[in-house]
């Protein structure tokens, strides 16, 4: 559909530009290639607009309908395909490379539960001051995140260092609906 530099609608009436056009009623049967002031005054008469649906046909193909009708079904089919989306969000969840047991299973539930809602997860684990210099821990607690995580979720980037971090996002293995 052509579209208006304000508007992403089609042209209507007097924006129409073409000398002729191939008209369509309001019944959708073929009227046939009529003059444009011919084909609005019909449209004018009917009470109804001139609609340009195909702008790169020669000649153009028009239809008569009622435009702000078209505007609205339009505006509610977009709505109805943006509603039947889905959403996934990308969660955080931080380590420490000297994370206690009780923390660390609390965060592998917390995991787990935004995976099977559908979530990407984001695994930060974090070196402060000369932790940095022990990064086989931190090696080691990405391979016990994983070994628990491994029946819910699929490595989407792998492990690698930014800073004094480390990242890995994991998405969900089977997305649930």
């Amino acid at each position: 559909m052509s579209e208006n530099k304000k508007s992403k609608f089609p042209k209507s009436n007097r924006e129409i530009k073409a000398e002729q056009v191939r008209l369509v009623d309001a019944n959708g049967e073929m009227i046939g290639v009529v003059e444009l002031h011919k084909a609005l005054q019909i449209a004018a008469d009917a009470g109804l607009d001139l609609v340009e649906i195909s702008p790169n046909a020669e000649p153009p193909v028009c239809k008569i309908l009622d435009f702000s009708r078209f505007k609205y079904d339009a505006k509610k089919k977009q709505q109805e395909s943006k509603k039947k989306q889905k959403k996934i969000s990308l969660k955080e969840m931080k380590f420490k490379v000297n994370i206690a047991q009780g923390d660390f299973d609390v965060k592998l539930t917390k995991i787990k539960k935004f995976l099977e809602g559908g979530d990407k997860v984001k695994i930060s684990l974090w070196f402060k001051g000369r932790e940095i210099v022990h990064k086989d821990k931190g090696k080691e607690l990405f391979d016990r995140i994983l070994v628990a995580i491994e029946s819910v979720a699929k490595i989407e980037s792998e492990p690698k260092m930014e800073g004094k971090q480390i990242i890995m996002v994991v998405a969900p293995s089977i997305i649930s609906e």
